[in-house]
């Protein structure tokens, strides 16, 4: 897989990206530009499947978008004026061919093409019984068992029996579905996942984030509500609400770092907020030190921030190259560790002789922060403060982000103290879930009816999670090893 990321082991993986465009000539052109603003959120796989009228037209690949959709070949087979694309970060099912979507099937109502951003929390126990009622898997995405549970709908419209499919699942969920009369976006009824509405010209589009519809020149018109389908047919806009009105649970790590920072998310600047964390971070928790200096880039708006509250100077102590994807060195660990240098590297003529304060926006295993801090000691830093804008995550997400389990995640197992030790830091702190909850314009979290969902710090869960065990893990190959009779 190929990635940006300098330190790509130790981050929570960015779920999925979609986006869709209807009513424009050259769709798919504007997809693969669209997609390319949400490379972040996965960059194991891209596709785009695209309606000329007549035909559907499916380009998928492993890799990054721009190596996969560069060629005049591949987009004069993409024609038609609606297309459906998305980014791939494998949450549910294995890395293959199979599994990137878009997902297409010709059904009893027409070709139906899924792009889904998110996790179904009861997808194996539907597809048991999906298979046992004769239904044939393609992939092991969790993504099929919808088009499986719309295919076998009683109901006779595509839209009913859609909505049949969506009141059968649990979990997280943005899709966008592009079919022969039209195209569907919706998100669950929690809103944990995003989308967005653009128009450009008289096209209309569905995206993960605002910056998509930036980069591709649309205007924001709005976001898809909680439980709300949206449907574009024939140039107009039609909302359909199917389900219960409950209090929203937007996933609250968009904000920490899954969407880019100059995307608007409900309203509100991600940089903006990010920048807040860290005034929020500096007043909770406060260090005697020289510089203030961002792990690149996940931590560059709230170190910002935390420098700006703290009169502390914020200077670039790491040095990140923009020209290395995966670390290509592979044999022994002495030659690979070396690798790391290759995508950051430290200041040493601004860091020796410092007291300095690193700050990132998590800490998951905490293989990543182990080197930095090794890094600055190693150019000479007098002391090491790591300030982390985010509360400690000692939960699996089970809602579209790839999180170890829970044994692995380094905030489960120690104390912050010992935490401090294990990555060598003269001291560590976290923001605090209120804190967070502050940098949102929010009084405090509401224990009663939390305004976001924030699992991973917490542990509180907004759904029923079928798949998984009291463990957290997901009985992913029962499956494979059960025989029906």
């Amino acid at each position: 897989m190929l990635t940006t990321h300098p330190f790509d082991d130790d981050k929570l993986r960015e779920e999925c990206g979609v986006f869709g465009i209807h009513g424009a000539d050259g769709a798919a052109a504007v997809a693969a530009l669209g997609l390319h603003a949400l490379q972040h959120r996965g960059q194991e796989a891209s596709g785009i499947t695209a309606f000329d009228g007549k035909e559907f037209h499916t380009h998928r690949a492993m890799g990054h978008v721009a190596g996969n959709f560069d060629r005049d070949d591949i987009m004069r087979q993409l024609a038609g004026a609606a297309a459906v694309g998305h980014v791939r970060y494998s949450t549910t099912g294995e890395t293959a061919l199979r599994n990137v979507q878009p997902l297409f099937a010709d059904l009893a109502t027409g070709g139906f093409a899924v792009a889904h951003n998110g996790n179904i929390s009861n997808a194996t126990a539907l597809r048991k019984i999906l298979v046992r009622r004769g239904s044939i898997f393609q992939s092991t995405s969790d993504t099929e068992v919808i088009i499986h549970l719309v295919a076998t709908s009683s109901y006779r419209t595509l839209l009913d029996r859609f909505i049949d499919a969506l009141k059968q699942v649990e979990g997280a969920y943005s899709l966008i579905v592009l079919t022969a009369d039209g195209m569907i976006g919706c998100r669950d009824p929690l809103g944990i996942r995003p989308l967005v509405i653009g128009k450009l010209n008289d096209a209309h589009i569905f995206a993960s984030e605002t910056v998509a519809l930036d980069v591709v020149g649309a205007e924001f018109v709005r976001s898809v509500e909680p439980g709300e389908l949206v449907i574009v047919r024939d140039g107009q806009l039609t909302s359909h609400r199917p389900f219960a009105e409950r209090p929203a649970r937007p996933c609250i790590f968009e904000y920490v770092y899954f969407s880019r920072p100059d995307s608007i998310v409900d309203g509100t600047s991600v940089y903006s907020v990010r920048k807040a964390i860290g005034a929020e971070l500096a007043r909770e928790n406060p260090v005697d030190a020289d510089l203030v200096i961002p792990v690149p880039d996940s931590g560059t708006p709230a170190a910002i921030g935390y420098a700006q509250e703290s009169g502390i100077p914020f200077e670039l102590g790491i040095i990140r190259s923009h020209y290395v994807g995966r670390t290509f060195i592979q044999p022994g660990d002495k030659v690979r560790h070396l690798g790391v240098k290759l995508k950051h590297n430290a200041n040493r003529a601004l860091i020796a002789g410092k007291r300095i304060v690193l700050i990132d926006d998590s800490i998951v295993r905490g293989t990543t922060s182990l080197k930095i801090v090794q890094m600055m000691r190693d150019a000479g830093a007098a002391e090491v403060h790591m300030r982390i804008a985010s509360p400690p995550t000692q939960h699996s997400c089970f809602y579209g982000v790839d999180t170890p389990e829970r044994a692995k995640l380094l905030a489960a197992q120690m104390t912050v103290g010992q935490m401090a030790n294990f990555i060598n830091a003269d001291s560590l702190s976290f923001l605090t879930i209120d804190g967070l909850y502050r940098a949102l314009g929010e009084a405090k979290r509401d224990d009663d009816c939390p305004q976001y969902c924030d699992a991973c710090f917490t542990g509180d869960y907004p759904t029923t999670l079928t798949d998984f065990d009291e463990h957290g893990m997901e009985d992913q190959f029962s499956l494979l090893a059960e025989r029906v009779v």
